[in-house]
């Protein structure tokens, strides 16, 4: 572990070569074998490390040191130099044991980090006393390379590339040191090896270090003191123990197109094709008979027009046969009419002597109706609900208070609106009148409209009135009629009346009821002529438009006394007191002990497995202790986010400086990504399995968080595209976190930068052999999983392009079906525009490809272009075996095949007219909405098919060596 890099020019480490080295100790400790851990590097052949049996030591002292520290004394007078002391590390704020190497003034010196070797400026407040217990030896020592020495003359950009070089060797790594002599001021010269590399061979072959003759006496001047102030900045302020500190990239950057020292050809560059002479010979006899070709084109021509005319012949007889046909169906129709109009003329003069009963039947028809109206008591209202609507909005509406604002002032006339929303919550008379009168309209002249309802309801009431009257006048005079008439033809009444009198002009009193009752009627139950409806739909509109009028301010009123009772709530509870970060640096603070134990953990466990023999037990006990320290290190990592979620919040809501009060704590960076960018992950950390089968265009590999699969996607970023990756995955987050399962889209997890190499590593969930094409290989969907799985494409085309994002790769390898009834659209490669993804997005399944015309044409990306890629995909889906044609633009032809006549109609809109097509609007297709289709009509099973279904299992052995050699076959 190394709290920075402490650099050295290479003018004060000439003076350290083996020409100068004679103050050593004798051969006490030569070829003694020691294993140690890379801290820090000096230069090319200088740094210091750490003995793996000391591990422990450094986690207690850093314990220790947390407890001591905060509570001692600032030191002050004259300092020390051989005395240990703790100093405050400018990069993580925790205390380390330290020894001063020079006063530079009276408030900074200069200190050296005994435990780890690099060195930094503090102030005086910085370095505080420790007890007598911490005070032991260093455990970092400063190791040379055995034989090896700068060379004069070297420049400042060989000596970083050396320091960089020698880093990337020994740093983090188990080294082997095998010690030859020791320097009185305790540097140790020894040969270095890991594994089975000799490190000083390395390096001396890279040149950045030279070799060197041995000493012959032990006389040489003793090495020169280097000093502090020709350290550079860079060189004083190093992060503290991070082991994930990343080198310059550039240090293990490999020139493109060699491998292993060789030049490797560019294979694209030319490719070779042997023509067989057969086809060469076909192609010269071609050329040579051009005549008789025109000759056979203008013969096939002239077949084509016959066949044209033909066609128009076979249409002209099928219009006459279609035409003799309904002269045919127009006189047996015609004939019909006139045996029916006999009939009716029989008919009428058969009944006609029974005039007089049969109206009296229907009059007595019509008059049951008329009283079973009234008893039901559905009379004409002439806008009675309308007239009640308009007394609530004229008299008992809401009035919109004077000075929302100013909320202390009109307190009191706020809680009166209140208490009328209270009463009024109850009257649903928008959706009552909704529900009789239908949708509204705007309404002009609305006082005018008012005063029109009045006189026109007046008027009809007096109408109605007058119409009533009359009908129970005609109807007693028919009582009275009918009274008359049984007194008559009683033969055993004594009154004596006419029969003139008596019968009177029954014809008459029958016409005067009819018309009265029929008057009625029509009053009641016939629907109002246009102009009294325009009265009621204007009189409708306008007392809608005050009730809704009056529902917007009470909504607009209870919103404001909610936020007005939140905002009280939140400014009590901020008004003494001011937020702190020192939560969530206590839970930073935790993550790096917890993350320290772990690679120590894993340290142990790599030792132990290496030993020959090593005992099973001890292992699968530190197993258990590393997946439980790794639990605890991801459960450490969502607390932290959900600190940053709080922080967050009040950040956008009352504290908007807090980020640049508190810049360690990386607010403002989480903000920025979205949420999705985590610096306390690491890749090392993860138990991760590479899939070398699905690596060609970027690493992959796959581990397990909290027993859940996932998959580790490396991109690689330099310092102008790393902004952009996570720009542009932070906008595919914020996406997906809106509607989250129902948004149709892969999640991402985290997204975090290694430290050790130029890489960035996205988290996603991992679906082996959940893709399309490999459902599709193994056990294609049915016509109903289908259209669920291309409902849940759609929707995650719609969640991307309501976000103004758009897809550019869609193909089958980048959908997901979960089990085989929902499916979901991958990610893409975030280090790409749109315009690049869909560059390389010429995917061609079944014969189809998915780039669109305008694509092709050279037109930029558009929802439209990833609606045909959608189409397509579909229309594989839905051909499964059969064949279709393919036009000469690339479109593939829809008509003839044989499909629903709702998916023919989406795959027409999709693939013909994408231009005029959503992603909402697929969502609201028929297809989708059907409770069972069958997409296609499967022909009866032959051996073919037969045949088919027994090499299911080969075309997935297929699909795998595929999936292996394709560019984009797990871009998700």
């Amino acid at each position: 572990m190394d709290p920075g890099s402490a650099d050295q020019g290479p003018a004060q480490l000439r003076a350290q070569s083996f020409s100068g080295a004679v103050d050593m100790d004798e051969d006490v400790t030569y070829n003694k074998v020691e294993d140690v851990v890379g801290s820090h590097v000096e230069d090319a052949v200088t740094f210091w490390a750490q003995s793996i049996n000391r591990n422990r030591d450094i986690v207690k002292i850093g314990c220790a040191l947390a407890e001591v520290c905060p509570q001692s004394n600032s030191v002050f007078g004259n300092l020390d130099l051989n005395k240990i002391y703790a100093g405050l590390f400018s990069e993580d704020k925790c205390w380390y044991r330290c020894k001063v190497q020079k006063v530079v003034s009276d408030e900074k010196c200069l200190v050296r980090y005994i435990d780890y070797g690099n060195t930094e400026i503090l102030n005086r407040s910085e370095i505080v006393e420790i007890p007598s217990n911490l005070q032991f030896p260093d455990v970092a020592k400063k190791y040379r390379l055995w034989g090896l020495q700068i060379p004069s003359g070297q420049e400042v950009t060989q000596f970083d590339q050396g320091r960089s070089f020698l880093g990337s060797l020994i740093f983090e790594k188990e080294i082997k040191m095998r010690h030859k002599v020791t320097y009185q001021d305790g540097t140790i010269v020894a040969q270095a090896e890991y594994g089975h590399v000799d490190i000083g061979e390395e390096v001396a072959k890279k040149g950045y270090a030279e070799k060197c003759k041995l000493p012959s006496n032990n006389n040489a001047p003793e090495e020169k003191k280097m000093d502090p102030e020709q350290l550079g900045i860079g060189n004083l302020k190093s992060p503290i123990p991070l082991w994930g500190h990343r080198p310059n990239p550039s240090a293990f950057t490999r020139p493109k197109g060699r491998f292993n020292g060789r030049m490797v050809p560019d294979l694209k560059a030319k490719t070779l094709v042997a023509f067989p002479k057969d086809r060469l010979a076909v192609g010269d006899f071609n050329l040579g008979s051009h005549v008789s070709l025109e000759k056979i084109k203008q013969d096939q021509k002239l077949i084509e027009e016959n066949e044209k005319l033909k066609s128009e012949k076979e249409a002209l007889l099928e219009s006459y046969r279609e035409l003799e046909l309904k002269v045919e169906q127009t006189s047996v129709e015609l004939q019909r009419a006139k045996t029916t109009s006999v009939e009716l003329t029989k008919h009428l003069e058969n009944t006609l002597h029974m005039h007089v009963g049969t109206r009296m039947k229907s009059l007595a028809a019509k008059v049951e109706i008329l009283k079973e109206v009234r008893r039901a008591n559905i009379n004409v209202r002439c806008g009675d609900d309308l007239s009640d609507a308009v007394k609530v909005v004229a008299e008992g509406h809401l009035v919109t208070p004077s000075s929302l604002d100013k909320l202390e002032k009109i307190w009191e006339e706020y809680n009166l609106a209140q208490e009328k929303i209270q009463i009024c919550q109850n009257v649903e008379l928008s959706a009552s009148l909704e529900a009789v009168y239908g949708q509204t309209r705007e309404v002009t002249n609305a006082e005018e409209v008012l005063q029109k309802f009045y006189e026109w309801k007046h008027g009809k009431r007096q109408e109605f009135n007058r119409v009533r009257t009359e009908t129970d006048a005609s109807l007693r005079l028919l009582t009275e009629w009918f009274n008359s008439t049984i007194k008559f033809f009683d033969l055993n009444d004594e009154e004596s009346l006419n029969s003139e009198e008596v019968i009177g002009n029954v014809d008459e009193i029958l016409e005067k009821i009819e018309s009265d009752v029929c008057k009625e009627l029509e009053i009641s139950l016939v629907e109002q002529g246009d102009v009294d409806k325009e009265i009621i739909l204007n009189t409708y509109n306008r007392v809608l438009q005050k009730i809704r009028s009056e529902e917007r301010l009470i909504a607009i009123v209870q919103a404001k006394y909610k936020a007005s009772i939140e905002f009280k709530k939140q400014i009590v509870e901020w008004l003494d007191k001011s937020p702190n970060v020192d939560h969530l640096l206590s839970i930073k603070k935790t993550l790096k002990g917890l993350k320290a134990q772990l690679r120590w953990k894993l340290v142990e466990k790599n030792n132990l497995e290496e030993t020959d023999d090593c005992d099973e037990s001890e292992i699968e006990k530190i197993k258990e202790e590393i997946i439980q320290l790794r639990h605890c290190v991801f459960e450490k990592i969502y607390h932290e986010q959900e600190e940053y979620e709080k922080l967050t919040s009040l950040v956008q809501k009352w504290f908007p400086e807090l980020p640049l009060l508190h810049p360690e704590a990386g607010i403002l960076k989480y903000m920025n990504s979205g949420g999705i960018l985590t610096v306390s992950l690491e890749r090392d950390l993860l138990d991760a399995e590479p899939m070398k089968e699905l690596s060609s265009k970027r690493p992959l590999v796959c581990s397990e968080v909290d027993g859940q699969k996932v998959l580790l996607k490396g991109y690689s970023v330099d310092m102008d595209t790393e902004a952009t990756v996570i720009q542009r995955a932070a906008r595919y987050h914020k996406a997906w976190r809106e509607s989250k399962e129902e948004s149709g889209l892969l999640p991402l997890m985290f997204l975090f930068l290694c430290k050790s190499d130029p890489l960035a590593y996205l988290m996603v969930p991992y679906y082996p052999r959940a893709s399309l094409a490999a459902v599709q290989a193994s056990t294609p969907l049915s016509a109903e999983e289908a259209l669920k799985v291309m409902k849940g494409v759609a929707h995650g085309l719609r969640t991307l392009h309501k976000a103004d994002i758009i897809h550019g790769s869609l193909h089958h390898n980048n959908i997901f079906v979960l089990n085989r009834e929902r499916g979901i659209v991958g990610d893409f490669d975030f280090t790409k525009s749109v315009s690049q993804r869909t560059a390389v997005n010429s995917v061609v399944i079944g014969g189809l490809n998915l780039m669109s015309p305008e694509l092709k044409a050279g037109q930029p990306p558009s929802p439209s272009s990833d609606l045909y890629a959608y189409g397509c995909l579909f229309l594989w889906l839905c051909v499964q075996n059969q064949e279709f044609e393919i036009n000469e633009d690339g479109i593939p032809e829809v008509d003839g095949l044989h499909l629903d006549d709702d998916v023919k109609t989406l795959l027409s809109s999709l693939i013909y007219c994408r231009n005029s097509m959503t992603a909402e609007e697929v969502l609201n297709a028929e297809c989708f909405f059907l409770p069972k289709i069958t997409l296609i009509a499967y022909p009866e099973k032959g051996p073919e098919c037969e045949k088919k279904e027994e090499l299911e299992e080969e075309n997935l052995d297929m699909y795998d060596e595929k999936a292996k050699n394709s560019e984009d076959s797990f871009d998700q």
